[in-house]
């Protein structure tokens, strides 16, 4: 059976540079830089202004792209990666910039991609304001019409940053349906799904999750999310850490169509709930009391929701199935 360290990616290793990264990036910091490490945006002050920054990719959903030649939603992609991210500290998405380096001029493919970073945009409620656009023949290989797709946004804070730090033992987790894979586990995904069979729901763009978020937070007492993205639920640490919780997800959704498939090709629960995020692309975390307006507010933007756990004593995130409880840490 497949997994994603056998597929090439080796999460905990990854995990073992971003340890690295924020090491370094943290020794000495100016002090308009908040101490908020290893989150999903870093975050600044500007004047009044508290301001977050993030960069992110589409990863190698591209290569799908290629194969079946469709590249006006990966755009869709790009925005959602990083919009969905600026969210979680509490961020308004005002900007973003994209890169796109590809190995040849090709402007079908420019404007097929510019078509999605625009349509995402839009959904996300920021502006694209500039980019960069490189021909790279040497670097970019692999596919057809080969190509990288990353961008970088900033958004705005009102009152002070979201980290998780208010999340106590009483909370429950909501989670937000997905619109299917995303933009994550497509290294393992490409080698155990047909793409001519999955290629329409291989290709489906991230949602965004913007607009209900936001209008959670102004009517609700939310106190964490959590973008499921690579690594899946062991993302929940990035929050969990500031108020020294663990997780427990004891009702997670039954998965159906492309999900299901990949529940059946890969090797444990273990790894299917580290790689991919089972049907549940965004996690809220509040107080019982909130949990129905929140469901009700994703439902009246056309997003399923239900409780998918609850807040638990420890630094671990359990999947609770069949009678069993696995550590995805």
């Amino acid at each position: 059976m497949a997994t994603y360290s056998s597929s090439g990616v080796d999460i905990r290793k990854v995990k073992g540079m971003h340890t690295l990264i924020n090491d370094a990036i943290f020794q000495k910091l100016p002090n308009y830089v908040l101490p908020i490490k290893g989150h999903y945006a870093g975050i600044f002050r500007s004047g009044k202004e508290t301001l977050a920054v993030h960069c992110d990719g589409v990863g190698s959903k591209v290569l799908v792209a290629g194969e079946l030649g469709k590249f006006d939603t990966v755009g869709i992609d790009c925005v959602a990666m990083n919009v969905n991210d600026l969210i979680c500290v509490g961020a308004r998405p005002l900007v973003l910039v994209d890169y796109l380096a590809l190995a040849k001029e090709d402007a079908q493919l420019v404007g097929e991609i510019m078509k999605g970073l625009q349509k995402g945009a839009s959904e996300a409620l920021c502006a694209i304001v500039g980019g960069e656009t490189a021909i790279l023949p040497d670097m970019i290989k692999g596919g057809r019409r080969p190509f990288d797709l990353a961008a970088t946004s900033v958004g705005v804070i009102k009152g002070e940053p979201l980290t998780g730090a208010l999340m106590n033992e009483g909370d429950v987790i909501v989670g937000l349906e997905s619109s299917g894979i995303h933009s994550n586990g497509y290294t393992l995904a490409r080698r155990v799904l047909d793409a001519k069979k999955w290629g329409k729901e291989m290709l489906e763009p991230t949602r965004i999750y913007v607009k209900p978020v936001l209008e959670m937070l102004a009517v609700c007492e939310i106190h964490g999310l959590a973008h499921i993205t690579g690594g899946a639920f062991s993302k929940l640490r990035r929050i969990g850490d500031y108020a020294n919780v663990g997780f427990l997800l004891d009702s997670m959704p039954k998965t159906s169509g492309v999900m299901a498939e990949l529940e059946k090709k890969v090797a444990s629960d273990y790894e299917f709930y580290r790689t991919f995020n089972a049907g549940v692309g965004m996690c809220v975390v509040c107080p019982k009391k909130d949990a129905a307006n929140v469901i009700a507010i994703a439902k009246k933007h056309k997003i399923g929701a239900q409780i998918v756990g609850r807040i638990a004593e420890g630094n671990d995130v359990v999947l609770q199935k069949g009678g069993k409880k696995i550590s995805l840490l």
